[in-house]
């Protein structure tokens, strides 16, 4: 039989454990970034496979669940992975170089200044299929909530 005294015990249970998710929530919530600049001077190039990688940012920002930059440098005859999708768009920009852009089947060419907008879950692949390294910047974006429905 539940007396009241049991319905009493479970209900500051259930309220101290509310109280503390939210507190936890609230403390591990990375910060906001803040306005930056990033200069190419300061950005560590890493060694890949397929050429390097500069690690520019990600972080969470007013609007954003995550705002992320990295720069790829592909080597001549070299893809970062292959075609691939995702939920999360994406903004690339060329430094130097050319790509050979594959989307949903179709193949496009993009040198120097060139803007390339990856769709959500559409498929896509890169390749650098010149004599000579190709530098792009690369911007995803993850809009509120998307983080937390992404598959791990």
């Amino acid at each position: 039989m539940i007396t009241q005294r049991d319905v009493f015990v479970a209900v500051v249970a259930v309220c101290a454990t509310i109280a503390t998710v939210a507190v936890a929530d609230s403390i591990v919530k990375p910060a906001v970034m803040s306005s930056t600049v990033w200069n190419w001077d300061s950005l560590k190039a890493e060694p890949m496979k397929f050429g390097a990688r500069r690690e520019v940012f990600q972080g969470r920002t007013a609007t954003l669940d995550q705002l992320a930059c990295h720069i790829t440098t592909l080597n001549p005859g070299q893809a970062p992975h292959d075609a691939h999708h995702h939920p999360e768009e994406e903004l690339l920009v060329v430094k130097e170089g050319t790509l050979l852009v594959m989307q949903n089947g179709v193949t496009n060419r993009a040198g120097p200044g060139a803007i390339i907008f990856q769709a959500s879950n559409q498929e896509h692949g890169l390749r650098n299929d010149g004599d000579v390294p190709v530098t792009y910047y690369v911007f995803k974006w993850f809009p509120p909530g998307m983080l937390k429905s992404k598959p791990e």
